[in-house]
Protein backbone atom coordinates (compact mmCIF):
# COMPACT_ATOMS: atom_id res chain seq x y z
CA UNK A 1 0.00 0.00 0.00
CA UNK A 2 1.48 3.27 -1.07
CA UNK A 3 0.56 6.26 -2.81
CA UNK A 4 3.22 8.33 -4.94
CA UNK A 5 2.98 12.10 -4.91
CA UNK A 6 3.43 14.52 -7.28
CA UNK A 7 7.21 15.35 -8.21
CA UNK A 8 6.51 18.80 -6.56
CA UNK A 9 10.49 19.30 -6.49
CA UNK A 10 10.57 18.35 -10.00
CA UNK A 11 13.61 15.56 -8.58
CA UNK A 12 12.92 13.75 -12.05
CA UNK A 13 13.79 16.76 -14.32
CA UNK A 14 17.48 16.61 -12.83
CA UNK A 15 18.01 12.73 -13.99
CA UNK A 16 18.66 11.74 -17.44
CA UNK A 17 17.08 9.18 -18.87
CA UNK A 18 18.87 6.43 -18.56
CA UNK A 19 18.68 6.75 -14.60
CA UNK A 20 15.25 7.01 -14.51
CA UNK A 21 15.16 3.96 -16.45
CA UNK A 22 17.40 2.03 -13.99
CA UNK A 23 15.75 3.57 -10.74
CA UNK A 24 12.28 2.04 -12.52
CA UNK A 25 14.13 -1.29 -12.98
CA UNK A 26 15.54 -1.45 -9.47
CA UNK A 27 12.10 -0.63 -7.98
CA UNK A 28 10.56 -3.16 -9.98
CA UNK A 29 12.80 -5.64 -8.96
CA UNK A 30 12.23 -4.46 -5.10
CA UNK A 31 8.49 -4.14 -5.75
CA UNK A 32 8.08 -8.06 -6.55
CA UNK A 33 10.92 -9.61 -4.91
CA UNK A 34 11.95 -8.17 -1.68
CA UNK A 35 8.80 -6.01 -0.28
CA UNK A 36 6.46 -8.97 -0.33
CA UNK A 37 9.13 -11.24 2.15
CA UNK A 38 10.73 -8.49 3.77
CA UNK A 39 8.59 -8.32 7.28
CA UNK A 40 9.18 -12.34 7.19
CA UNK A 41 12.74 -11.90 6.75
CA UNK A 42 12.91 -9.47 9.10
CA UNK A 43 11.33 -11.26 12.15
CA UNK A 44 13.18 -14.34 11.29
CA UNK A 45 16.32 -12.16 11.61
CA UNK A 46 18.03 -13.73 8.42
CA UNK A 47 18.96 -12.94 5.13
CA UNK A 48 17.68 -14.32 2.32
CA UNK A 49 20.27 -15.77 0.28
CA UNK A 50 18.28 -16.98 -2.47
CA UNK A 51 18.59 -13.03 -3.84
CA UNK A 52 21.97 -13.23 -4.72
CA UNK A 53 21.56 -14.70 -7.67
CA UNK A 54 18.86 -12.19 -8.65
CA UNK A 55 21.07 -9.35 -7.51
CA UNK A 56 23.78 -10.31 -9.70
CA UNK A 57 21.04 -10.95 -13.24
CA UNK A 58 20.14 -7.23 -12.36
CA UNK A 59 23.64 -5.78 -12.39
CA UNK A 60 23.54 -4.63 -8.96
CA UNK A 61 26.89 -6.17 -8.18
CA UNK A 62 28.49 -4.30 -10.97
CA UNK A 63 30.45 -0.38 -10.46
CA UNK A 64 28.18 1.85 -11.94
CA UNK A 65 28.00 5.69 -11.94
CA UNK A 66 27.64 7.97 -8.42
CA UNK A 67 24.16 8.96 -9.16
CA UNK A 68 23.27 5.94 -10.57
CA UNK A 69 24.99 3.66 -7.83
CA UNK A 70 22.87 6.14 -5.59
CA UNK A 71 19.48 5.35 -7.28
CA UNK A 72 20.59 1.82 -6.48
CA UNK A 73 20.89 2.47 -2.78
CA UNK A 74 17.90 4.18 -2.57
CA UNK A 75 15.33 1.82 -4.60
CA UNK A 76 17.37 -1.33 -2.09
CA UNK A 77 16.43 0.29 0.88
CA UNK A 78 12.75 0.91 0.01
CA UNK A 79 12.47 -2.89 0.46
CA UNK A 80 15.30 -2.64 3.45
CA UNK A 81 18.18 -1.51 4.63
CA UNK A 82 19.81 -4.95 5.30
CA UNK A 83 19.66 -5.24 1.70
CA UNK A 84 21.00 -2.23 0.61
CA UNK A 85 23.72 -3.14 3.52
CA UNK A 86 24.70 -6.11 2.09
CA UNK A 87 25.08 -4.49 -1.52
CA UNK A 88 27.11 -2.10 0.18
CA UNK A 89 29.58 -3.80 1.94
CA UNK A 90 30.08 -6.35 -0.74
CA UNK A 91 30.45 -3.87 -3.63
CA UNK A 92 31.42 -0.72 -1.78
CA UNK A 93 33.53 -1.91 1.09
CA UNK A 94 34.89 -5.63 0.22
CA UNK A 95 34.89 -4.53 -3.74
CA UNK A 96 36.62 -0.89 -2.95
CA UNK A 97 39.00 -2.71 -1.39
CA UNK A 98 40.79 -4.76 -3.74
CA UNK A 99 39.88 -2.77 -6.86
CA UNK A 100 41.63 0.30 -5.44
CA UNK A 101 44.03 -1.23 -3.14
CA UNK A 102 44.78 -4.96 -4.78
CA UNK A 103 47.10 -6.48 -7.42
CA UNK A 104 46.03 -6.85 -10.70
CA UNK A 105 45.76 -10.79 -9.35
CA UNK A 106 43.89 -10.71 -6.48
CA UNK A 107 41.53 -7.97 -9.36
CA UNK A 108 41.42 -10.37 -11.74
CA UNK A 109 40.73 -13.24 -9.46
CA UNK A 110 38.07 -11.70 -7.37
CA UNK A 111 36.44 -9.07 -8.83
CA UNK A 112 34.78 -10.70 -11.66
CA UNK A 113 33.22 -13.57 -9.38
CA UNK A 114 32.01 -11.07 -7.20
CA UNK A 115 30.10 -9.12 -9.57
CA UNK A 116 28.35 -12.29 -10.88
CA UNK A 117 27.36 -12.96 -7.00
CA UNK A 118 29.48 -16.07 -7.24
CA UNK A 119 31.85 -14.88 -4.13
CA UNK A 120 30.23 -12.77 -1.08
CA UNK A 121 32.77 -10.04 0.26
CA UNK A 122 32.99 -9.01 3.50
CA UNK A 123 34.83 -6.17 5.42
CA UNK A 124 35.80 -5.92 8.93
CA UNK A 125 38.09 -2.81 10.66
CA UNK A 126 35.72 -2.98 13.88
CA UNK A 127 36.64 -4.05 16.71
CA UNK A 128 34.81 -4.76 20.35
CA UNK A 129 36.94 -1.97 21.97
CA UNK A 130 37.37 0.02 19.05
CA UNK A 131 34.81 1.36 16.91
CA UNK A 132 34.75 5.22 16.36
CA UNK A 133 38.85 4.68 16.69
CA UNK A 134 40.16 2.32 14.35
CA UNK A 135 43.25 3.69 14.81
CA UNK A 136 43.51 2.04 17.96
CA UNK A 137 42.87 -1.59 16.38
CA UNK A 138 44.61 -4.32 18.09
CA UNK A 139 44.17 -7.02 15.79
CA UNK A 140 48.09 -8.38 15.07
CA UNK A 141 49.13 -9.10 11.47
CA UNK A 142 52.29 -11.47 12.55
CA UNK A 143 55.13 -11.82 9.89
CA UNK A 144 55.91 -15.67 9.40
CA UNK A 145 57.33 -17.82 6.78
CA UNK A 146 55.24 -17.21 3.38
CA UNK A 147 52.67 -14.77 4.87
CA UNK A 148 51.40 -13.67 8.14
CA UNK A 149 49.96 -15.01 10.81
CA UNK A 150 46.60 -13.26 12.30
CA UNK A 151 45.16 -12.77 15.90
CA UNK A 152 42.82 -10.67 17.07
CA UNK A 153 39.05 -9.92 17.94
CA UNK A 154 36.23 -8.71 15.27
CA UNK A 155 32.62 -7.38 15.18
CA UNK A 156 29.96 -6.23 13.33
CA UNK A 157 31.31 -7.32 10.21
CA UNK A 158 28.91 -7.57 8.03
CA UNK A 159 28.35 -10.21 5.56
CA UNK A 160 31.40 -12.02 6.72
CA UNK A 161 28.95 -15.09 7.88
CA UNK A 162 28.14 -15.54 4.73
CA UNK A 163 31.28 -14.63 2.70
CA UNK A 164 33.83 -16.07 0.38
CA UNK A 165 36.62 -13.73 1.50
CA UNK A 166 36.82 -11.22 4.18
CA UNK A 167 38.92 -7.78 4.16
CA UNK A 168 40.01 -8.22 7.57
CA UNK A 169 42.51 -4.90 8.88
CA UNK A 170 45.28 -5.27 11.23
CA UNK A 171 48.16 -3.87 12.61
CA UNK A 172 51.52 -5.19 11.24
CA UNK A 173 53.69 -6.28 14.14
CA UNK A 174 57.03 -4.44 14.04
CA UNK A 175 55.64 -1.55 11.91
CA UNK A 176 55.47 0.78 15.07
CA UNK A 177 52.12 2.40 16.30
CA UNK A 178 51.43 4.83 13.72
CA UNK A 179 48.34 4.37 11.41
CA UNK A 180 50.74 3.29 8.45
CA UNK A 181 51.40 0.59 10.32
CA UNK A 182 47.70 -1.33 9.78
CA UNK A 183 47.33 -3.41 6.82
CA UNK A 184 44.73 -5.20 4.70
CA UNK A 185 44.57 -9.32 4.38
CA UNK A 186 42.14 -10.86 2.13
CA UNK A 187 40.93 -13.81 4.22
CA UNK A 188 39.26 -16.89 2.11
CA UNK A 189 35.94 -18.53 3.58
CA UNK A 190 37.41 -22.00 5.64
CA UNK A 191 40.97 -20.59 6.53
CA UNK A 192 42.04 -22.02 9.33
CA UNK A 193 41.58 -19.55 12.49
CA UNK A 194 39.09 -17.76 10.99
CA UNK A 195 35.72 -18.24 12.62
CA UNK A 196 32.68 -15.79 11.73
CA UNK A 197 29.64 -16.16 14.22
CA UNK A 198 26.61 -14.46 14.04
CA UNK A 199 25.27 -11.44 16.46
CA UNK A 200 22.02 -12.75 17.56
CA UNK A 201 19.34 -10.82 19.52
CA UNK A 202 19.46 -7.85 17.33
CA UNK A 203 16.28 -5.27 17.48
CA UNK A 204 17.59 -3.56 14.34
CA UNK A 205 19.00 -4.41 11.13
CA UNK A 206 17.94 -7.93 11.49
CA UNK A 207 17.76 -8.66 7.51
CA UNK A 208 21.38 -7.97 7.87
CA UNK A 209 24.03 -11.09 8.54
CA UNK A 210 26.33 -8.53 11.25
CA UNK A 211 29.12 -11.17 12.53
CA UNK A 212 31.80 -11.18 14.83
CA UNK A 213 35.21 -12.67 14.08
CA UNK A 214 37.64 -14.55 15.96
CA UNK A 215 40.88 -15.14 14.64
CA UNK A 216 42.89 -17.59 16.09
CA UNK A 217 46.81 -18.14 14.78
CA UNK A 218 45.18 -17.14 11.51
CA UNK A 219 47.52 -17.91 9.01
CA UNK A 220 47.34 -16.35 5.18
CA UNK A 221 49.91 -16.66 2.33
CA UNK A 222 51.62 -13.39 1.27
CA UNK A 223 49.45 -12.98 -1.72
CA UNK A 224 46.37 -12.12 0.67
CA UNK A 225 48.01 -8.93 1.55
CA UNK A 226 46.77 -5.97 -0.20
CA UNK A 227 49.62 -4.63 -1.16
CA UNK A 228 48.64 -1.10 -2.19
CA UNK A 229 46.94 -0.36 1.34
CA UNK A 230 49.40 1.79 3.57
CA UNK A 231 47.25 3.02 6.64
CA UNK A 232 44.33 4.34 8.10
CA UNK A 233 43.00 6.21 5.22
CA UNK A 234 42.97 2.69 3.01
CA UNK A 235 39.78 1.44 4.98
CA UNK A 236 38.54 4.57 5.59
CA UNK A 237 38.59 5.46 1.67
CA UNK A 238 36.50 2.42 1.26
CA UNK A 239 34.15 3.94 3.94
CA UNK A 240 33.31 6.78 2.39
CA UNK A 241 32.42 5.06 -0.66
CA UNK A 242 29.88 2.81 1.40
CA UNK A 243 28.65 6.26 3.62
CA UNK A 244 27.62 7.38 0.36
CA UNK A 245 25.28 4.92 -0.56
CA UNK A 246 24.02 5.45 2.91
CA UNK A 247 23.27 8.84 1.77
CA UNK A 248 21.09 7.70 -1.01
CA UNK A 249 19.76 4.85 1.32
CA UNK A 250 18.27 6.26 4.02
CA UNK A 251 16.38 8.84 1.59
CA UNK A 252 14.55 5.82 -0.11
CA UNK A 253 13.61 4.63 3.18
CA UNK A 254 12.49 7.79 4.07
CA UNK A 255 10.84 8.26 0.63
CA UNK A 256 8.78 4.60 1.51
CA UNK A 257 7.62 5.47 4.70
CA UNK A 258 6.21 8.74 3.59
CA UNK A 259 4.13 6.92 0.91
CA UNK A 260 2.79 4.74 3.23
CA UNK A 261 1.87 6.91 5.24
CA UNK A 262 0.13 9.36 2.82
CA UNK A 263 -1.72 6.03 1.41
CA UNK A 264 -3.21 5.54 4.90
CA UNK A 265 -3.98 8.69 5.40
CA UNK A 266 -6.34 8.98 2.67
CA UNK A 267 -8.14 5.70 3.23
CA UNK A 268 -8.34 5.43 6.90
CA UNK A 269 -11.41 7.30 8.50
CA UNK A 270 -12.16 8.53 11.62
CA UNK A 271 -15.10 11.07 12.19
CA UNK A 272 -16.77 10.59 9.18
CA UNK A 273 -13.61 11.44 7.12
CA UNK A 274 -10.29 10.80 5.59
CA UNK A 275 -7.92 11.42 8.45
CA UNK A 276 -5.62 12.74 5.57
CA UNK A 277 -8.53 16.14 5.82
CA UNK A 278 -7.61 16.54 9.23
CA UNK A 279 -5.19 19.73 9.59
CA UNK A 280 -2.38 18.59 11.82
CA UNK A 281 -2.26 15.07 9.69
CA UNK A 282 -1.69 17.56 6.95
CA UNK A 283 1.07 19.57 8.34
CA UNK A 284 2.54 15.90 9.21
CA UNK A 285 2.81 15.26 5.62
CA UNK A 286 3.75 18.80 4.60
CA UNK A 287 7.15 18.69 7.11
CA UNK A 288 7.89 14.77 5.85
CA UNK A 289 7.62 15.45 2.36
CA UNK A 290 9.91 18.24 2.75
CA UNK A 291 12.12 16.19 4.50
CA UNK A 292 12.25 13.59 1.97
CA UNK A 293 12.74 16.20 -0.84
CA UNK A 294 15.76 17.44 0.87
CA UNK A 295 17.40 14.34 1.55
CA UNK A 296 16.55 13.47 -1.80
CA UNK A 297 17.98 16.50 -3.63
CA UNK A 298 20.90 16.50 -0.70
CA UNK A 299 21.93 12.78 -2.10
CA UNK A 300 21.68 14.28 -5.60
CA UNK A 301 23.90 17.25 -5.14
CA UNK A 302 26.80 15.10 -3.47
CA UNK A 303 26.20 12.54 -6.34
CA UNK A 304 26.96 15.03 -9.22
CA UNK A 305 29.90 16.50 -7.02
CA UNK A 306 30.93 13.21 -6.92
CA UNK A 307 30.86 12.33 -10.73
CA UNK A 308 32.88 15.00 -11.00
CA UNK A 309 35.66 14.49 -9.01
CA UNK A 310 34.71 17.02 -6.16
CA UNK A 311 33.08 15.22 -3.62
CA UNK A 312 34.97 15.27 -0.47
CA UNK A 313 34.73 13.34 2.49
CA UNK A 314 33.61 15.90 4.62
CA UNK A 315 30.71 16.53 2.04
CA UNK A 316 29.85 12.64 2.80
CA UNK A 317 29.43 12.90 6.85
CA UNK A 318 27.22 16.54 6.21
CA UNK A 319 25.06 13.97 3.91
CA UNK A 320 25.42 11.09 6.01
CA UNK A 321 24.39 12.68 9.05
CA UNK A 322 21.79 15.19 7.16
CA UNK A 323 19.88 12.70 5.43
CA UNK A 324 19.70 9.96 8.32
CA UNK A 325 17.65 12.67 10.50
CA UNK A 326 15.73 13.42 8.33
CA UNK A 327 14.82 9.90 7.59
CA UNK A 328 14.30 9.41 10.85
CA UNK A 329 12.02 12.23 11.52
CA UNK A 330 9.96 10.94 8.96
CA UNK A 331 9.65 7.08 9.88
CA UNK A 332 8.80 8.03 13.41
CA UNK A 333 6.17 10.60 12.04
CA UNK A 334 4.65 7.68 9.69
CA UNK A 335 4.29 5.47 12.89
CA UNK A 336 2.17 8.57 14.29
CA UNK A 337 -0.25 8.58 11.27
CA UNK A 338 -0.33 4.75 11.05
CA UNK A 339 -1.24 4.64 14.70
CA UNK A 340 -1.52 0.98 16.01
CA UNK A 341 -1.01 -0.57 12.78
CA UNK A 342 2.50 1.18 12.41
CA UNK A 343 3.39 -0.80 15.72
CA UNK A 344 3.17 -4.13 13.67
CA UNK A 345 4.57 -5.41 10.72
CA UNK A 346 1.67 -5.09 8.31
CA UNK A 347 3.43 -1.60 7.53
CA UNK A 348 6.77 -0.77 6.98
CA UNK A 349 7.68 2.45 8.80
CA UNK A 350 8.43 1.20 12.45
CA UNK A 351 10.97 -1.44 10.57
CA UNK A 352 12.76 1.15 8.50
CA UNK A 353 12.84 3.35 11.98
CA UNK A 354 14.44 0.18 13.95
CA UNK A 355 16.61 -0.22 10.86
CA UNK A 356 17.68 3.67 10.98
CA UNK A 357 18.44 3.45 14.15
CA UNK A 358 21.41 1.64 13.18
CA UNK A 359 22.31 3.60 10.48
CA UNK A 360 22.48 6.68 12.72
CA UNK A 361 25.60 4.85 14.91
CA UNK A 362 27.29 2.89 12.11
CA UNK A 363 29.78 3.79 9.52
CA UNK A 364 30.77 6.51 11.55
CA UNK A 365 28.27 8.33 14.29
CA UNK A 366 25.96 11.08 14.58
CA UNK A 367 28.57 12.43 16.68
CA UNK A 368 31.46 11.61 15.50
CA UNK A 369 30.48 13.12 11.50
CA UNK A 370 29.36 15.90 13.51
CA UNK A 371 32.68 16.70 14.62
CA UNK A 372 34.51 15.65 11.09
CA UNK A 373 32.03 18.37 10.25
CA UNK A 374 33.31 20.32 12.84
CA UNK A 375 36.92 20.02 12.06
CA UNK A 376 36.25 21.34 8.70
CA UNK A 377 34.66 24.31 9.34
CA UNK A 378 37.09 25.40 12.43
CA UNK A 379 40.39 23.70 11.20
CA UNK A 380 40.13 22.64 14.84
CA UNK A 381 40.69 18.65 16.06
CA UNK A 382 38.01 17.94 18.39
CA UNK A 383 38.95 13.64 17.74
CA UNK A 384 42.82 14.08 19.66
CA UNK A 385 45.08 16.85 21.24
Amino acid sequence: MATSPPDYARFDDLLTEEERALRAQVRRFVEQEIAPHAAEWYERGVFPLELVPQLAAQGLFEEHAPVAGGLIAGELERGDAGIRSFVSVHCHLAGSAIRLFGSEAQQRRLLPAMARGEVIGAFSLTEPGHGSDPAAIETLARPASGGYVLNGHKRWATNATLAGVTVVWARLAGAGNGQEAIRGFLVERGTPGFEPRPIEHKLSFRLSASSEILLRDCFVPEEALLPGALGLGAPLRCLTEARYGIVWGVAGAAEACFEEALAYSLQREQFGKPIGAFQLTQAKLADMYAAVVQAKLLALHLGRLKERGALHHTHVSLGKRTNVRHALFVARTARTILGARGITSESAAMRHAANLESELTYEGTDEVHALIIGRQLTGLDAFRG
